[in-house]
């Protein structure tokens, strides 16, 4: 199993399948810029009474024992605890093994990671099999992060090594580790992209190309990195494909990428929310921060995610919270990835109550019992608006999500974001134009001596922006809060 992978040296293993430029027999990259934008969501979309989730337990015909596995690998995923594969991993094991490029489509937290990280450490492992290298690819730091610590836990023991290159952190620590050899590097598309054209990375001699979540990627705009980074890898042996949805605008792409892949689906391969409460909360904009505060501060806003569209105002949206003495971070592309990674952890272990972020935190993180999502803006697309929302009601749990539509007035008319038939009128910038702050509000006084809904135990200790450049009451959006403290622009990469 697994035979004719190349070795490191780009010399045949045995069963290489010919593909020039990275696109598999000749294929070239085609025009494709990325998908900027979508379908206008509907008002009606927006409204939705959950409906409990029937759970549908998958009776694996076989135990990760009874798998034909490497014996060491076989005995580290017992070590952490693991006994039957999920479906995904079940029905993927062999045709991964076997050197075919693979579509595999599963909602997130099946375990699609382990579903092709299991094989290739396999065919690592295996003696008769030449070494060879592995690119993952992914869209987001989070993400990337993750897979590096699945792949140090399977491995563990093993002499098998990887390194993650991400945005966010310096690049002169990926040129040093990179110096030497890696069995599988795990990365997102600008900094892997900018390390190869530097020729830090070379992936001429890698082998399989992986794509986690590749939806996302290419529903970001990341398209033209992703077939560069294909393009590199001269001759690859396998693509593998793996995420939770699958659009029919992608097909053609895919094909691109590449030869006759085996197609398992473990889900429908279609965005649903079926079991989450979805409610719109419509008030002007003058009225929309007051009306999110009022909604944080009731016992039932517990564990909170908030999201916004661009930078600016997440930030804008955090710095206001905090004035009101509320536990709350934020993670957005100009934070340092040191700091994202620290307020994750604090969210997951409930040091703070209310995360604001930016689609970042919206594709593939394991944040568990998020009581509600909040769109303080919303989304440009659907499936956007999907993924949003899909970060709270997980695995079977009850799960509410509220989306703020700014109206005119007294009238209630929808205005600024959505026309009357629910068609964007926004920029392509996504998110709503900055107004005056309403001078006439006060932050202390007269709110903070009532009684605020029996929310007084998520008060923090204060505000944690006191420094001279913000006396003014007004957020300074162009240095970014991070732990370094350094000056950045306020527009930034996506990865």
């Amino acid at each position: 199993m697994g035979q004719g992978y190349r070795n490191r040296n780009g010399g045949s293993g045995g069963g290489n399948r010919g593909r020039s430029g990275g696109g598999g027999r000749g294929r070239g990259r085609g025009g494709f810029k990325g998908r900027k934008g979508g379908p206008a969501i509907r008002h009606e979309q927006l409204e939705h009474v959950g409906v409990p989730l029937e759970e549908v337990k998958y009776d694996a015909p076989r135990t990760f024992e009874e798998m034909p596995i490497h014996p060491k690998l076989k005995q580290n995923i017992a070590d952490l605890g693991y006994e039957d594969p999920t479906e995904i991993q079940d029905k993927t094991f062999e045709t991964v093994a076997n050197i075919e490029d693979v579509i595999g489509i599963a909602n997130t937290g099946t375990g699609k990671t382990g579903a092709f990280l299991i094989p290739i450490i396999h065919n690592l492992l295996d003696e008769d099999d030449d070494i060879f290298q592995t690119l993952v690819v992914l869209p987001t730091r989070e993400l990337a992060e993750q897979v590096e610590q699945e792949f140090r836990k399977l491995a563990k023991g093993l002499d098998l090594y990887t390194i993650c290159c991400i945005g966010g952190t310096p690049v002169y620590k990926d040129v040093k580790k990179l110096r030497r050899f890696h069995h599988i590097v795990v990365g997102t598309p600008g900094r892997l992209c900018d390390l190869v054209r530097q020729g830090v990375l070379d992936l001429r001699p890698f082998s399989i190309l992986v794509i986690d979540e590749f939806d996302r990627l290419l529903d970001m705009g990341f398209s033209e990195d992703v077939f560069f980074l294909a393009d590199e890898m001269k001759d690859r042996d396998q693509t593998l494909l793996f995420s939770a949805t699958i659009e029919p605008k992608q097909e053609k792409l895919i094909e691109q990428l590449m030869d006759e892949p085996v197609e398992l689906k473990v889900s429908s391969g279609t965005s649903t929310a079926e079991h989450i409460t979805q409610e719109i909360v419509r008030c002007t904009r003058n009225e929309k921060f007051d009306k999110l505060l009022e909604m944080l501060e009731t016992d039932e806003f517990e564990k909170v995610l908030i999201f916004a569209e661009t930078k600016s105002t997440v930030s804008d949206i955090a710095y206001k919270l905090k004035k009101e003495r509320l536990k709350v971070d934020e993670i957005h592309g100009d934070k340092s990835q040191d700091y994202r990674k620290k307020a994750l952890a604090r969210f997951k272990s409930n040091k703070v109550d209310i995360l604001v972020a930016t689609d970042v935190a919206a594709r593939g993180l394991d944040i568990s019992d998020v009581t509600q999502v909040i769109n303080y803006e919303i989304p440009r697309t659907y499936d956007s608006y999907i993924h949003r929302i899909g970060r709270t009601g997980r695995a079977g749990k009850e799960g509410h999500a509220y989306t703020f539509v700014t109206t005119r007035g007294s009238d209630g008319s929808s205005r600024g974001n959505y026309n009357k038939d629910g068609g964007d009128r926004r920029n392509s910038g996504g998110g709503e134009r900055r107004t005056p702050r309403d001078s006439s509000r006060s932050y202390g006084g007269d709110r903070k001596g009532g009684d605020r809904g029996g929310r007084d135990d998520r008060r923090s200790g204060g505000s944690d922006r006191r420094d001279s450049n913000r006396s003014s009451g007004r957020p300074s959006y162009r240095k970014s809060r991070d732990t370094n403290d350094r000056p950045q622009g306020r527009r930034g990469r996506r990865d």
